[in-house]
């Protein structure tokens, strides 16, 4: 049996609880066992804060990131820099030229570390000009799900991230695994990358939601 593919999360304080269950109940879940292993790690193992109220408990240093097979950065509040270990570690592994993904409002930690520069990149569109300000090297565009740029892979916000994990199943074990995963999340199977994070919803005459 092949060993599983070794996924870990980076918790940077205060990290937005959802973005991190999103890889915990894709990569983390038993029924997964055989495909991937899942862990989490922080700059300071310990209760890291979380930004609805409750801590989550990290048994992990960033060593771990030095034997991933993937990087997954959640969300965290406020949108500054993580310490200058966190981003040090960001970059080995990406040297490493292991894939590194966020979630959401994680892609501040990737631009933080330099790893977007130059590259296409997305974050959730409330942000869009504030990550606009303080990275102006990076090619964001806010109007999509979720972009793939090989081994550096960001995504919108909430739903958007639960798409770029199922399309990260889809690269390592192809589209019947993904649509496994999906249907125990109960999620849509596939939504592309470049689908628009939201759409205006606006009442014709017969009251029917279109998009505009």
């Amino acid at each position: 049996m092949s060993v599983p593919h070794r996924v870990v999360a980076l918790v940077v304080p205060n990290v937005v609880a959802f973005d991190l269950s999103i890889a915990a109940q894709i990569f983390g879940h038993p029924a997964e066992a055989q495909r991937y292993s899942f862990e989490v790690c922080a700059e300071e193992p310990g209760d890291i804060p979380s930004t609805t109220g409750f801590a989550i408990g990290v048994p992990h240093g960033l060593d771990l990131l030095d034997t991933a097979d993937t990087v997954i950065v959640p969300g965290f509040r406020p949108l500054v820099d993580p310490p200058p270990a966190t981003l040090a570690a960001l970059r080995r592994a990406a040297a490493r030229g292991v894939r590194v993904a966020s979630v959401c409002v994680g892609a501040f930690a990737l631009a933080g570390a330099g790893l977007l520069d130059d590259r296409a990149a997305t974050t959730h569109w409330d942000e869009a000009d504030a990550f606009r300000e303080r990275f102006p090297r990076v090619r964001l565009n806010p109007d999509v799900l979720y972009i793939d740029s090989g081994t550096l892979l960001t995504s919108a916000g909430l739903s958007a991230g639960i798409d770029l994990c199922l399309h990260m199943v889809r690269q390592d074990y192809g589209a019947a695994a993904a649509a496994t995963v999906a249907r125990r999340m109960v999620v849509a199977t596939h939504r592309p990358g470049g689908q628009t994070q939201y759409a205006m919803c606006i009442r014709d005459r017969s009251r029917r939601c279109t998009a505009g």
